[in-house]
């Protein structure tokens, strides 16, 4: 490991608090593509799969922002734990559900409880921020490793998600999240030194973090970025398929977070001066391109080499992001402010998968992946669109601006 990250893992609990997190998100990898994996195998219905695949997510989206500005006020351990149980429940129900064949709405039923997940990452974020409040570049590596970490997930959750459905049983994926997410989250909440001090009910006044009209941007611009996410996985697993090889789904989606995964170490190990809403667009702009050679895919070895290029771009942006979203929003709401952000993703994902299952349905795998490169024509939009709300940032909402908005990240 470079020094820069052996730097900032000598810190005390932080390897801990990490791996605990990288248990918890687990799940974030493995739980949608698992459904849609079991549903398309139990019933042969990608409309369906993607349909419940939304659900989730949108549930996630509503329920994750009001869990974490919980967490903000009364810690990450008081909040996490019983809303965990609750989404533990109805991914249960909803095996149950579908290995019985119960009627359609019993599914999305407990596919919408299901999104009472924490969102594990902004926790472990929450708590290098505050490790490293004061010191941009030893934050900004944590950032990034925290990004490698969450296309490690992305890499091995698929693979064993859809693996295990297909080679094992068709419930076997997102069973395996559900027991991750345990896990991961009562090892986290279990790690209480370094769990960051809740603020009270008065510095919470102001409303809602998303208030910030630069959070407001990266919310919205993540929707279409979302819709990126969500339907590749579901178009991919579709197009494999259709090539006869379904279980290869997860190792080309694994080549797609892999080309993630080592551009983020790398820009893990750099600390760029400048404007961080500059190259947050320029990366935005990159994921949009990245998506035109997905419209000439004609067999899985081409999709594979595809996926890694359009997978570069993606950890530095994500990186940026979370930079951004310091500069916008105040200390009190920061876990908050950043499960915003997966809020957009969430969001984006569920229209995504959403769209494409009834796109691969209607017209066929291939050309599901007009939706991915329209959504991320749309994402590139809103980047330059909200550029302004962007820069130059102040250090917090309501703080005046300092300087000509330079900021090393």
């Amino acid at each position: 490991m470079s020094s820069p990250y052996r730097a900032i893992f000598a810190a005390p609990g932080a390897k801990g608090f990490s791996a605990a997190g990288f248990l918890g998100r687990m799940p974030l990898s493995m739980m949608s593509i698992g459904i849609v994996t079991m549903v398309s195998q139990l019933t042969g219905r990608y409309g369906l799969a993607g349909a419940l695949s939304a659900t989730l997510a949108l549930s996630a989206a509503v329920l994750g922002p009001q869990i974490s500005r919980l967490v903000d006020r009364y810690g990450q351990r008081r909040v996490l734990r019983p809303a965990t149980l609750v989404s533990l429940v109805a991914v249960a129900g909803l095996l149950v559900a579908a290995q019985q064949r119960w009627p359609d709405w019993t599914l999305f039923v407990f596919s919408a409880g299901g999104g009472c997940v924490p969102s594990v990452g902004s926790m472990v974020r929450a708590r290098w921020a505050a490790i490293y409040e004061g010191s941009p570049r030893e934050l900004h590596t944590a950032y990034s490793a925290e990004s490698v970490i969450d296309e490690v997930c992305f890499i091995v959750g698929p693979i064993l998600s859809i693996g295990l459905s297909t080679a094992w049983f068709p419930e076997a994926g997102p069973l395996l999240a559900g027991c991750f997410l345990a896990v991961g989250v009562f090892w986290l909440t279990a790690q209480r030194a370094t769990d960051p001090a809740p603020h009270p009910g008065g510095e919470h006044a102001g409303g809602s973090a998303l208030r910030s009209p630069g959070l407001q941007v990266l919310v919205l611009t993540f929707v279409a970025t979302g819709a990126v996410f969500g339907s590749v996985d579901v178009v991919t697993v579709a197009f494999a398929e259709e090539q006869g090889h379904k279980a290869a789904a997860s190792l080309v989606l694994a080549v797609y977070a892999l080309g993630s995964c080592l551009a983020g170490a790398v820009f893990g190990l750099l600390h760029l001066k400048g404007e961080p809403a500059r190259r947050w667009v320029v990366g935005v702009c990159a994921m949009a391109v990245s998506m035109i050679p997905l419209q000439l895919v004609g067999n899985l070895p081409f999709l594979a080499v595809a996926l890694f290029v359009a997978g570069l771009s993606i950890a530095p942006t994500m990186v940026t992001t979370m930079a951004l979203v310091e500069q916008h929003v105040p200390r009190a709401k920061l876990t908050e402010g950043m499960t915003w952000t997966s809020t957009g993703l969430a969001v984006g994902v569920a229209l995504g998968s959403s769209a494409a299952g009834w796109v691969v349905d209607a017209l066929g795998a291939p050309a599901g992946y007009a939706v991915p490169g329209t959504a991320g024509m749309l994402a590139a939009v809103g980047a330059f669109l909200g550029f302004r709300r962007l820069q130059p940032a102040p250090e917090r909402v309501g703080a005046p601006l300092e300087g000509d908005g330079q900021h090393v990240v």
